[in-house]
């Protein structure tokens, strides 16, 4: 079974499995730790009735303590594998980790709103939540893609297939802090083959100001109210080795 015991003395393994290194997580953990108590106080069952015996009695479970249930969480949201695999990973049943999944998942996303990592998801309230981090507006915007599994329906497969990517995937747009790597606006989901510059239109982003915006060649167009924007420019040789040849 996979236990953070083991994983936190890979520091490589950890941070590919949970998207945190060990310092990271151990950051992470109490706040996790608080907001799973608050959630399930331990004096009362999982249904909120008062315990008929002592906390700690009866069979002890896989993810019983806050270390496990917080890899268990991490490991899903960074890998994403069927509910099958997880379980063999977690010697857990296929039912269990879907419980696991849906009792976990308010915690994690409870954790992470008291430090203030929780990313902004309204584009024109943005601007007020990052000032209040106090860092310099030096920020990064990109798209991200994820697999999902191909839709039954046609018109739904063509509108989720990226030609990126050769595959199925939902796609949202981060904007992150480029000194801390912060994640500091989260777009709502979109099918896969929808691009950048279309996401940013139809969300009008609010910047602090003084932002410097770093964005690559997908949001070509792109022009928002900000202090400067730095987009690299294609290179002629990559171009040039692109173009057919003539006969």
């Amino acid at each position: 079974m996979l236990t953070y015991t083991k994983l936190k003395r890979n520091r490589r393994k950890c941070l590919a499995l949970t998207g945190l290194t060990p310092k990271e997580f151990s950051a992470l953990l109490p706040a996790f730790a608080r907001a799973y108590e608050e959630r399930y106080p331990a004096d009362k069952t999982m249904t909120g009735k008062p315990r008929r015996r002592k906390v700690g009695g009866g069979r002890k479970g896989v993810l019983g303590d806050p270390e496990q249930q917080l890899l268990f969480i991490l490991v899903h949201q960074k890998t994403y594998p069927l509910q099958a695999l997880l379980g063999e990973v977690f010697e857990l049943s296929q039912p269990r980790v879907n419980e696991w999944v849906h009792r976990l998942l308010p915690i994690l996303k409870g954790a992470l709103d008291e430090l203030g990592l929780l990313p902004e998801r309204d584009p024109q309230r943005f601007a007020h939540r990052e000032q209040g981090h106090g860092e310099v507006p030096d920020l990064s915007i990109d798209g991200t893609e994820r697999r999902r599994q191909r839709p039954k329906n046609p018109a739904q497969q063509a509108a989720h297939y990226s030609g990126k990517k050769k595959t199925h995937c939902d796609k949202n747009v981060v904007i992150v802090q480029a000194q801390t790597k912060r994640v500091g606006f989260l777009s709502q989901t979109y099918a896969g083959k929808t691009h950048d510059k279309k996401i940013v239109d139809t969300e009008p982003i609010v910047y602090p100001p003084g932002t410097t915006l770093h964005q690559d060649t997908g949001f070509q167009g792109y022009t928002p109210g900000v202090q400067q924007t730095c987009q690299p420019k294609k290179s002629l040789a990559r171009e040039s080795s692109r173009r057919p040849r003539s006969a």
